[in-house]
């Protein structure tokens, strides 16, 4: 077997589910779970529609670069949202749809990183820590080295970019973005994301935004920016060294669809649909016709987001009297410091009030003697309104109970 599988971590939710088997949560009250980012609003019911509708086409292969009318419709989606040079991104060129953005992000990774000649430094693949865990085992997998930038409260959750040593840069391959950001839900600004364009020129790496949480935010008049959308207002429309992640999974409320789209250079986009040609990962026609619907709405898109304001401010209000918490930039989680240990913070809850959140060191590695996800917890806002309400009342009782 490939022996860089053994540097695989656990899933965090391994973890959690065997710190919460130490302790037996109490029965009469119904479990909460805030601890996994599965929407739980509703699916779009004319997406359902056209899904159902097309089950026909099942007779049919598909093919891996996707329907033509599917590309245009992400393509022409992606130009209104983050205002992008009309015809700069094309389908036939730029856009592949893809099986979500976890089934992307690996695979791009083993497209993207060339192994080394043995005896030269091993390449890195570089993102923020907390992270999401594809990133890791991505880079194992394609014989590259992790290496992590510390997110904290000091920096805004954002790693300090001009604090890498040069040497980093020098190996680096591949810089992972996750913005907004999961678990923090901070976003990374502009001026950062031109400074960085700016790194990968002159190092010669790519740069991976994975912005799946991009529609999911608080103030109507200041969506997140996007790479490419840095890309347009640097005059850069081939999109040079730049690649983004998005999904219908949050935005339209569809992760059992695994539709997404993986959108950027296209000298990137390229090598990456050989590599997927042979991986066997084709999108269905139905799920390809349905992803057409979501993708050309923003009615139901908007009233999402709607719904996770008003659970942002109802939360936030019950659990700042007893919590540092306040509500993020945008996604749909809350980062909430805990006022024991973060693990004894999850457990302790589940075992009192049967609420299950996530501890931030099992989103972590230790860099410099520090493990930035300690001392915090994701919560995610996914159920509905009144299920979210119970649930910050139990923890608000939780911490009382200290």
């Amino acid at each position: 077997m490939n022996p860089d599988l053994q540097k695989l971590q656990p899933y965090p939710f391994e973890k959690l589910t065997k710190l919460k088997n130490a302790v037996t949560p109490p029965a009469e009250l119904e479990h909460i779970a805030l601890s996994i980012g599965e929407p739980k609003h509703p699916s779009p019911q004319f997406v359902l529609d056209v899904f159902t509708e097309s089950m026909g086409r099942l007779a049919n292969y598909p093919t891996t670069a996707g329907m033509p009318e599917l590309r245009q419709a992400i393509a022409d989606w992606a130009t209104r949202r983050f205002k992008l040079q009309p015809g700069s991104l094309t389908a036939a060129d730029n856009i592949l749809p893809v099986n979500g953005t976890r089934e992307a992000i690996f695979a791009f990774t083993q497209a993207a990183v060339a192994r080394a000649p043995e005896g030269e430094a091993t390449p890195l693949v570089v993102s923020p820590n907390p992270f999401y865990q594809i990133y890791e085992g991505a880079a194992y997998l394609a014989g590259a080295e992790p290496h992590f930038l510390n997110c904290t409260a000091d920096n805004g959750f954002i790693p300090d970019f001009d604090a890498v040593d040069a040497s980093v840069w020098e190996r680096c391959q591949l810089l992972f973005l996750c913005s907004p950001s999961n678990p923090t839900g901070a976003v990374t600004d502009l001026e950062t994301l031109k400074k960085l364009i700016a790194l990968a020129d002159k190092y010669d790496f790519i740069l991976a935004s994975d912005e799946c949480y991009s529609e999911i935010y608080l103030d109507e008049a200041q969506p997140p920016v996007g790479l490419l959308e840095a890309c347009a207002v640097l005059g850069r429309h081939d999109f040079s060294r730049c690649i983004v992640f998005h999904s219908l999974s949050k935005r339209s409320n569809l992760p059992g669809l695994r539709s997404g789209f993986i959108a950027g250079d296209a000298a990137c986009i390229k090598p990456l649909l050989s590599y997927r040609t042979y991986h066997g990962c084709a999108m269905s026609i139905p799920n390809q016709l349905a992803s057409i619907a979501a993708w050309n709405d923003e009615a139901h898109v908007l009233e999402n987001r709607d719904k996770y304001r008003e659970k942002f401010q109802t939360v936030v209000d019950i659990l700042s009297p007893v919590m540092d918490v306040k509500s993020p930039d945008a996604s749909f989680y809350l980062w909430a410091k805990t006022p024991i240990a973060d693990d004894q913070f999850a457990q302790g809850l589940f075992g009192q009030q049967n609420v299950t959140v996530l501890p931030g060191r099992y989103l972590s590695r230790e860099v410099d003697g520090q493990v930035p996800g300690e001392g915090y917890v994701r919560m995610a806002l996914v159920a509905t309104i009144e299920e979210c309400v119970e649930a910050a009342q139990r923890i608000r009782a939780y911490v009382e109970s200290l």
